[in-house]
């Protein structure tokens, strides 16, 4: 258990010393405090952590986390010439529009269960976390995809039925 703690303090010290906007943040608040960047990293997730359960405005900040990001990092890949990013932020946006239905009809039971925010927050963050681990990959294509497979037919033909109820409306409006 140690070993694996120690590798996976490494991993994310390797990752807050990578160059970039956030880390650039991190070594200037590292320089002025003399405290080591992936302690000030971990106090702010633990900070984050407690204000998730416990402060007000929780379901804004947490809103915020799985929207922002996503979002910035969505427009980035569109304006790339790699279309592999595109895949998987609309993998995310195909996850967070299906967790937000379930949510939106679950209000009444889900506002019971304690540090919601706190673990809406922790499942968006693993849903957006790159690599063989993220969780849109995975629920995509255990839950969302074999779904969509099996009445994407139906769907079709319903969608085309109601476009062509439209036209008919729109041309008889004319």
């Amino acid at each position: 258990m140690a070993a694996m703690l120690n590798q996976w303090k490494a991993c994310l010290d390797k990752q807050l010393r990578e160059k970039n906007k956030f880390t650039d943040a991190l070594a200037f608040v590292e320089a002025k405090t003399k405290v080591d960047r992936l302690y000030i990293f971990l106090g702010f997730v633990a900070l984050m952590s407690t204000y998730l359960m416990i402060g007000c405005c929780a379901n804004f900040v947490c809103n915020l986390i799985g929207f922002l990001y996503p979002a910035y990092i969505s427009i980035k890949a569109i304006e790339s010439h790699n279309k592999d990013d595109d895949t998987l932020w609309l993998t995310y946006w195909v996850v967070y529009s299906a967790f937000s239905l379930t949510e939106f009809f679950g209000d009444v039971l889900l506002f019971w269960i304690p540090l919601y925010w706190f673990l809406k927050c922790v499942f968006l963050i693993w849903c957006m976390v790159p690599g063989a681990h993220n969780g849109s990959q995975m629920i995509y294509h255990r839950a969302i995809k074999p779904v969509f497979l099996r009445h994407q037919s139906k769907v079709d033909m319903a969608l085309n039925k109601a476009a062509e109820k439209v036209g008919e409306v729109i041309d008889g409006g004319k």
